[in-house]
This record gives structure tokens, sequence and C-alpha cells, in this order.
């Protein structure tokens, strides 16, 4: 029998959370009732008071309800609630969580949900389960499950809907994962034009006794991967494809914000760092590339990805920050460069082939990195099973390093 945390505004959709409550008894669990509602009275009797979650927040009931400010009852509350859920999960008084609700109750249920480790069971049935979620997902593993109706009364629809739900919720709580014998983790980052390198890379670390966790490049994975550095969990990076600097710096798709680079650096775990992919930035279809890149050289990855090759300026950019965020690392951290060629397209012969672009970025890496970071040349292209090698071995001499004061 397992414990599910059931956390909403219990005043507004008490009676949708009771209706989930009631599914969840049938199928032989308990559930815990934590309220964030600031109205009316709860119709679900909570084990977590409003007042609780507030307190956690700094915030008092009496002041919210004089300001008459729902915005800010919204912020307040997403501040203790996650305080709230993440002790509870720690203490092991809950096995996973569902919450209902319309834009305050999933913007507050998801700030809670997002404090928890990734594996933990997290099911938020949402108004705005379709679209762009990533708001409310961030780089954790939500799952949205979209309402349909509002969450307002049950009916022919939102009884279909929540049963289903509590079904979701209680099935993640029964399915526990198997144990095995854990290995060390590293995690690598990978794009299409890098897959090669990646993978060959991958079956030497894991043939020396590491679990490789793979990323895909695409700006939530980058921003993934940082936030798993940032856990503690992880031994070594293997940051192969850099790609989502290119997309930040030049106005692409797929950036993963101004922080992808640091969590190595900054809580000295060894890495080896190549410019994977620093030769494209990511659009969609043709028609979304802005006017202002009128000229430039594209590539049609497919009818849904449009590729634009980055200019020598732009690469002269690129590889100063990266160099900089590189120049913070307190860890063993290598940079390796494929001299002929970063991406499968920017290979000789290749479309995005551009030595002067190439060049560029190589020696701005090179004249703006610390002088006691190791750079590895070598003559070949990024897919070449050597430079997996070289990057691979790099990585496995640094893990055995000391990390050394910046």
């Amino acid at each position: 029998m397992a414990t599910i945390a059931i956390l909403g505004t219990m005043d507004t959709k008490g009676d949708e959370h009771a209706f989930v409550a009631e599914q969840i008894q049938k199928r032989g669990h308990k559930y815990f009732v934590i309220d964030v509602g600031t109205l009316g009275e709860p119709k679900l009797k909570p084990d977590v008071t409003r007042e609780e979650v507030l307190a956690h927040a700094g915030v008092q009931l009496a002041t919210l309800l004089k300001k008459n400010d729902r915005g800010e009852a919204v912020l307040a509350m997403s501040q203790g609630a996650p305080v709230v859920l993440a002790k509870l999960v720690a203490e092991k008084k809950v096995d996973g969580v569902i919450s209902l609700g319309g834009g305050g109750g999933t913007s507050i249920a998801t700030a809670a949900m997002r404090a928890l480790p990734i594996g933990f069971p997290k099911l938020m049935v949402s108004t705005l389960a379709s679209g762009n979620t990533a708001q409310y997902v961030g780089v954790k593993d939500i799952v949205m499950f979209p309402s349909i109706v509002d969450v307002s009364g049950i009916n022919r629809i939102s009884r279909q809907i929540l049963t289903r739900a509590a079904g979701a919720i209680c099935g993640m709580v029964e399915s526990v994962p198997e144990k095995t014998a854990d290995k060390p983790i590293i995690v690598a980052s990978m794009f299409g034009n890098t897959t090669a390198c990646v993978q060959s890379a991958q079956k030497i670390l894991e043939n020396a006794g590491y679990e490789v966790l793979v990323f895909h490049a695409t700006g939530v994975g980058g921003r993934t991967m940082e936030s798993i550095i940032e856990s503690g969990m992880v031994a070594g990076v293997l940051d192969i494809t850099t790609t989502e600097w290119a997309d930040e710096v030049v106005g692409g798709f797929l950036g993963a914000g101004p922080t992808r680079l640091e969590a190595a650096a900054r809580h000295s775990v060894p890495a080896i760092v190549t410019p994977g992919c620093l030769d494209m930035v990511n659009f969609f279809g043709p028609e979304s590339v802005p006017a202002k890149f009128k000229g430039r050289t594209f590539y049609q990855h497919n009818p849904q990805v449009t590729l634009m090759r980055t200019t020598p300026a732009e690469c002269s950019e690129l590889g100063n920050i990266i160099a900089e965020k590189l120049n913070a690392s307190t860890a063993p951290v290598t940079l390796l460069l494929p001299m002929q060629g970063i991406s499968v397209i920017s290979a000789p012969t290749q479309k995005f082939h551009d030595p002067i672009a190439d060049q560029s970025l190589f020696a701005s890496l090179k004249a703006h990195l610390r002088k006691d970071i190791e750079i590895i040349e070598m003559d070949c292209t990024i897919n070449d099973p050597l430079f997996a090698r070289a990057c691979a071995d790099a990585l496995l001499k640094n893990m055995r390093l000391p990390s050394v004061c910046g």
C-alpha cells in the first residue's frame, strides 16, 4: 500500500480532488491532502493546511486575504508548496503526487513537483496540458495530463479523465524499478551530427565500468543534463555537443540558457568538452527563419528543422564564451578540437564546411582558455573513431586526477 499526496486548491477544486482521493482508495492506496487554496473552506480535509504551507513562504493567510490579490496568493503558495512536498518526500511519507488545476493550480502544483527528484511519480491534470508546457515541467519528469474540460465538477467527461488519472498515478507508484548494482554515472551531450562520436565514446566508457546517460542537445536536453550534474550524481561529463550555445548567441530555437556549461565547473566534476555542432543554428521550417538572416548558408535537415551555418564572427564569440565557462573549472577539464570538422555537415566536401569559421572558433577558444587547461588538437573530424577514443581516454584520465583550485 502506497501513500499518494493530493495537492491542490481544496476550496475551488475540492470536489474534484475528493473524487480522485476516492479512486485512489478503491485501488488500495492511501492519500495525503495538501491544501493550497486561499478562498473558501476546504471541501476535502487537509493533512497539511494552507496556513502551514504559507508559513514556509513566510506569509500569513490573513495578510493575503486582506490584500485580495490572486497573483500574490499563487506566488506565495508556489514558494511554500515545494518546501512542504520536498520534506514529505525526503521523510518517505508519500510515494507519489497528483494535482488538478487550471492556471493558478497548475502553477502552484508544478512548482512543488519540480522540487522533487527525477523518478518520483508526479502527475498534473491540467487545463494547460497541451502546447508548450516547458514552464511547468522544467527539467523534471512531470506527467501533464489534459483535463479536456475545465476542472469544474464531476461530469461525463471529467469522470473519465479523473478516474484514468487516478489509475495512472496508482500505476506509477506500484511500478517500482528493479534495483541494480549502481555504476558511477557519466553524462553526455549528443546531436544527430555527433551521434557516431558519442556512441563510440560511450562504449569505451561503459566497458570501463561506467553508466553513460545521453542527453539530446535541444535546449531542454542541455538544461536537464546540467541539473543532473548539479544533483551530485555525476562522476564525469562527456560534453561533446555544445551546439546549444550557438542557438543562445545567434538566436536559434534550441538554446539552453546562459548557464549551460557551468554545472560541472561549479560542482568540481571532471569533464571533457568539444565544440560539437557549433557550426549550426537551429530553426524549424524555412518559414521560421527571421528575415535578417536572408542570404546565409542553410541546410534542410528535415521538413521541420532548418540549420544555419555560423559565421566567423559568431564563432569567435562562441569560442570566447565557452572558454570563459571552462575557466571556472576546479576539476580537471580537457578541450578537444577536431580540426577537420565539428559536425557531419562541416566535414570536407559537406555544405557547412568553412575552414575560416572553424579556425575563428578554434583561435578564440585557445586565446581565451586558461593556460593550465589541456587542449588536444586532432587532424580529423568529430565523428572519427580516433577522436571518440581520445575523448573517452581524456575523460577517464580526468576522473582519476584530483581537483585543483582555479
